[in-house]
């Protein structure tokens, strides 16, 4: 069986597109808005997010290449980012392919419009 050739453009999955009707107030809502914020408190990490929307997808590498940062560190950022949901990482054979999560930004401008 001939193994099906891999593109080079490196891609995530479909985001998750259903609607989220949770509430934008209440302890739950702003223990939320906090640990996002908490996730974007560091500059790096929103240049991380502004080149992922960019991109759509891209490869740990590509963003070391954009920032003036050691890879160790860009990884620390990228592992914070996905551990507050904001972004996917998904693995491509040796590579990682990181991604916006549509669905938790959507939520993070709903709780941010609900103060």
């Amino acid at each position: 069986m001939k193994p099906t050739p891999r593109s080079s453009q490196p891609s995530c999955p479909p985001a998750d597109s259903r609607a989220d009707r949770r509430a934008v107030e209440g302890a739950a809502a702003d223990a939320e808005l906090a640990a996002l914020a908490k996730a974007l408190g560091h500059p790096i990490r929103v240049q991380i997010l502004r080149i992922l929307v960019r991109k759509e997808a891209c490869i740990c590498g590509d963003i070391v290449g954009e920032l003036p940062l050691a890879q160790s560190t860009v990884s620390q950022h990228l592992k914070m980012l996905k551990e507050a949901g904001l972004i996917r990482g998904e693995v491509d054979g040796p590579r990682v392919c990181y991604c916006i999560e549509p669905r938790a930004l959507r939520r993070l401008k709903a709780l941010v419009g609900g103060l």
